[in-house]
């Protein structure tokens, strides 16, 4: 019996091509949307969950106050981690770590090495990275001791056993003392190489609570304790001791909060080893999946509905020749189930065939069995009975229930439900369609914005080389070769590339009205640094060969130490016009004068306004050069670079990256929000349609006998298909009228994230409305064209 249900099903399949191929098109486009969505929203909820101790482990970020102006960073000073530890009986244990970057050896293999991380030994005692050779509590207990993941393993030392094998960087000998498994994807903390913290020199035995540099966590013993801890640490930060530390003098005030590990990833501001989710992006996305798969499977449900509307006569014959109500009932929940089955394995193989392009839009890295996970399966499994059921059972219930003699009468209709719900359906269809195009729009302007605004500088033709080992003992002669390659306009370098400045500092500068302590961003740079970023100079001079003369203090009867020049964001928050800032003196590392005032630059976020930066002559901290390429062939001009490179640091590989590059992943997270936006409008739209196409079949057939009659007194095909089409038409533009404030008030809060931002412009929202029309106008002109071009005399000949 089953059987026959299921070649009475296919048959009706066959039959009905295209209502078939609407009906599992529609609901498998939306199930598959659900699939991938629910896969990246699971991936980004379950950041850092793997850590065994994930509960008890908390991340360290710092506030400070220098002057009235509160500054947070994800970075600490080397005191933090082992203070807390002496001073909290909570805290288990600390682990501060950096990621730099180095050359690393092995025989003739040399590879620039971006994710070396540095951490102190209890690094794998806190963290749960799982070991594949070697031992975890003595595998960073030596300053020579370092750990690889296992592609970089295999990348030095093919299939050797790597254990014990010697690595050189950075004029150490390391030995391999441990490998680990490849860091999961959903590990904040990203690395190739972990060797000791101490390594990393440059002062780091020294415990201070400023050069706040380093990304400390606590491992807590108790994983309820973090609340008890913050009110400690607070407490603590507040006593006379530490008020009393020479590095916290005069007003300078530092606090320090706890976050939890698995809260970093999606609820905090302060971007650690990457760029952080978003916890309200999740909730848009998951909205998204949950309205996508809700109008699915209602346009399941509505076209199946539809197609019923014909099935009067066969029901009636069906059950004059003996069919109970129970196998009516199964009938048409088997051909539910049939056309949910191929639905839900279509949308099954459409995961995986879409898998790469998803990989691409949203920078992660799923493979394919994720999807033969158990969960998936029977999330797969459940979806599918459910639709079967609720899709199959109006119709089941009402045509199986109806009495012979009512379904066989002549004029018998079957409404197929209240047209009300269906109305709705296609008023909150289109209404989110409008607004996920008006808002995708919006998101596009603000990219269109930030990729061509005027920063301040030129961030196109740079080129950006890391600066590392031995390169500053021949940093000048380095400069030079460069700059005379033909091709490169001028050469600079800096502790950080401009789009991005992290370095926080203070300055003190005294007036005739007083003393200024002020809180900015810093920039150690070389010479040539404002010419080769092409910025504007709005007062003063450039830096200049004799500024290095102030550095000596034997060279000069005033004992400046350093020239400064000096944003005009800071001059106005000091109180001073450009001119008048050129020539006064000022005090950061030492005492030294203004020398320029540089026009202001974007050197962060454009989230952010443009705040007071100092720049100064540091050419000891610079650590990367700059080289500006002129003429068209870059390529060219990148290979006479290379040759040279290769001819002065034979022993480090030529690697570079571009500014504008750097700019762009700023804004990675919105552009891939912005792609998946879009590909969430387009999908709304089309579902959407298929609704409206569906309501327009059942409507149309409904009315097939009114249209018969208008015909035939006369009515033309216009008239007929605006008759047709204008209630539907009213049903968009109601929800037109809903979407587009909506639209507008989320649009203007996503804006308000950004100092630097587009105005909200009506084209857009008039460019949603009218495409949106335009694109329901189509789709029920097919059915109303149809019907009014259809023989009048087929839906009277019974009359």
């Amino acid at each position: 019996m089953i059987k026959n249900y299921f070649i009475t099903a296919w048959r009706k399949l066959r039959k009905n091509k295209l209502y078939s191929v609407i009906n599992i098109f529609g609901l498998s486009m939306g199930l598959t949307a659900c699939l991938l969505i629910g896969i990246y929203i699971h991936h980004e909820l379950s950041y850092d969950k793997f850590n065994k101790k994930a509960d008890r482990i908390v991340r360290v970020t710092m506030e400070s106050s220098f002057a009235g102006t509160v500054g947070t960073t994800a970075t600490t000073g080397t005191k933090v981690g082992p203070q807390f530890k002496r001073t909290f009986p909570a805290v288990e244990e600390y682990v501060r770590t950096y990621v730099g970057h180095n050359v690393v050896k092995s025989g003739d293999k040399v590879f620039e090495e971006p994710q070396i991380l540095y951490a102190d030994p209890a690094f794998f005692k806190i963290f749960s990275f799982t070991l594949l050779k070697g031992d975890a509590a003595s595998a960073l207990d030596a300053p020579d001791k370092i750990v690889l993941t296992a592609s970089t393993a295999k990348k030095y030392f093919g299939e050797e056993d790597p254990l014990n094998k010697t690595l050189a960087s950075g004029g150490k000998d390391f030995r391999v003392s441990a490998i680990c498994a490849d860091v999961p994807q959903q590990s904040q903390v990203k690395f190739d190489f972990v060797t000791q913290f101490l390594n990393l020199g440059n002062g780091v035995q020294e415990e201070t609570w400023w050069t706040a540099n380093w990304i400390t966590y606590l491992l807590l013993k108790d994983k309820n304790s973090i609340a008890a801890l913050q009110g400690q640490v607070d407490a603590y930060m507040k006593t006379p001791a530490v008020r009393q530390d020479a590095e916290l003098k005069g007003n300078d005030q530092l606090a320090y909060h706890l976050e939890p590990l698995t809260s970093v990833h999606l609820y905090s501001s302060l971007a650690g080893f990457e760029p952080n989710g978003n916890i309200t992006y999740i909730y848009v996305f998951a909205t998204i999946a949950l309205l996508i798969l809700i109008i699915a499977c209602a346009n399941y449900t509505n076209l199946a509905t539809a197609l019923s509307v014909g099935r009067t006569s066969e029901i009636g014959m069906r059950k004059v020749l003996g069919a109970t109500r129970k196998q009516v009932f199964l009938q048409f929940i088997g051909e539910s189930a049939l056309m949910t089955g191929i639905a839900t394995l279509l949308a099954f193989v459409l995961g995986i065939l879409l898998l790469p392009y998803f990989n691409h839009i949203t920078g992660k890295s799923f493979t394919a069995d994720v999807f033969f996970q158990p969960g998936i399966i029977l999330v797969l499994l459940l979806f599918a009975i459910g639709v079967s059921f609720f899709a199959g059972l109006y119709p089941a219930i009402v045509l199986s229930g109806t009495q012979i003699a009512s379904i066989l009468k002549k004029g018998f209709t079957f409404s197929g439900g209240r047209n009300t719900i269906r109305k709705g359906l296609i008023v909150i269809q289109f209404g989110i369609s409008v607004f996920l195009i008006s808002y995708t729009a919006i998101i596009m302007q603000q990219m269109h914005f930030m990729q061509t605004k005027n920063l301040g500088y030129d961030k196109d033709h740079i080129t950006v080389l890391p600066i590392g080992g031995n390169m500053l003992r021949n940093f000048q002669s380095l400069k030079d070769a460069f700059q005379q390659v033909p091709g490169v306009q001028s050469v600079t370098a800096a502790y950080e590339t401009p789009e991005f400045v992290e370095w926080s500092d203070g300055i003190t500068a005294v007036d005739e009205k007083g003393k200024h302590d002020i809180s900015l961003n810093a920039m150690p740079v070389d010479l040539d640094f404002i010419k080769t970023m092409k910025m504007e100079l709005v007062a003063g001079r450039d830096f200049q060969s004799s500024d290095f003369a102030l550095m000596d203090t034997s060279h000069n009867g005033d004992h400046y130490r350093q020239p400064y020049i000096i944003n005009e964001s800071l001059a106005r928050k000091i109180g001073w016009t450009p001119e008048n800032a050129i020539g006064r003196i000022i005090e950061n590392r030492a005492l030294g004068p203004i020398v320029g005032v540089v026009k202001d630059f974007n050197f962060s976020s454009l989230r952010e306004p443009v705040g007071p930066l100092l720049i100064f002559l540091g050419r000891d901290f610079s650590r990367f050069f700059m080289a500006r390429i002129e003429g068209n062939d870059m390529k060219a001009t990148l290979g006479r670079l290379e040759t040279v490179w290769k001819q002065r640091i034979p022993d480090r590989p030529f690697a570079y990256h571009f500014l504008d590059e750097d700019y762009n992943k700023l804004y990675q997270s919105e552009q891939r929000s912005a792609v998946l936006f879009s590909v969430a409008a387009s999908l709304a739209i089309i579902l959407a349609c298929l609704g409206l196409f569906g309501l327009a079949a059942f409507t149309t057939l409904q009315r097939t006998k009114e249209i018969g009659i208008r015909r035939v007194l006369g009515a033309n095909i216009s008239s007929i298909t605006f008759l047709v089409a204008r209630n539907f038409l009213l049903l968009v533009s109601i929800s037109i009228m809903v979407a587009v404030p909506v639209a507008w008030w989320a649009g203007n809060r996503w804006l308000e994230d950004f100092a630097f931002r587009v105005p909200l412009q009506v084209y857009v929202f008039v460019m949603a409305a009218v495409s949106t029309l335009l694109i329901a106008l189509f789709t029920v002109g097919f059915h109303s064209v149809r019907a009014a071009l259809s023989n009048p005399v087929h839906s009277l000949r019974s009359e």
